[in-house]
C-alpha cells in the first residue's frame, strides 16, 4: 500500500513537471520565440509581444494603435485577438511563424501581411 502511494505520488510529480514545462500544451520555447518587437513591411508600426499580450505603436508618433492578446494554437500558429484603438473595432488575426524572424498573418477580413522581427 505504501509502495503504491509512493509510485502514485512520483507519477503525479512527473506529470506536473512535464505539464509545467508547457503553457497550454505549447512548449515555452515556441512562445518565447514570438516575444519581442516586430515591424510590418512598410515600417508603419511596431508590435511588441510579451507574456500573451501585444501592443502596436505607430513608428512615427509612438502612439498606441492596437492592443490585444495572443496564444499559440500549436508550435507554429498564433491566434491574435486584437482591438484597433483608432477604429474601435475588434479583429482576429491568424499568423504562422515561417521562420524565427518572419510572421505571416491574415486578419479576419482576409488581408494578409508580414511582420519581421526587429533587430
Amino acid at each position: 500500500m505504501v509502495t503504491f502511494r509512493r509510485s502514485a505520488v512520483a507519477a503525479g510529480l512527473g506529470c506536473a513537471l512535464i505539464v509545467s514545462g508547457c503553457a497550454g500544451g505549447i512548449p515555452r520555447a515556441a512562445e518565447s520565440a514570438l516575444e519581442g518587437q516586430w515591424v510590418d513591411a512598410q515600417g508603419v508600426g511596431v508590435s511588441t509581444f510579451s507574456g500573451g499580450q501585444f501592443v502596436t505603436v505607430a513608428s512615427d508618433t509612438g502612439n498606441r494603435v492596437s492592443q490585444g492578446t495572443y496564444r499559440f494554437s500549436n508550435g507554429r500558429n498564433v491566434e491574435i485577438d486584437m482591438t484597433s484603438l483608432l477604429r474601435q473595432t475588434r479583429m482576429n488575426v491568424s499568423c504562422t511563424m515561417e521562420t524565427r524572424n518572419q510572421l505571416n498573418c491574415t486578419n479576419s477580413q482576409g488581408t494578409s501581411f508580414v511582420l519581421t522581427r526587429r533587430a
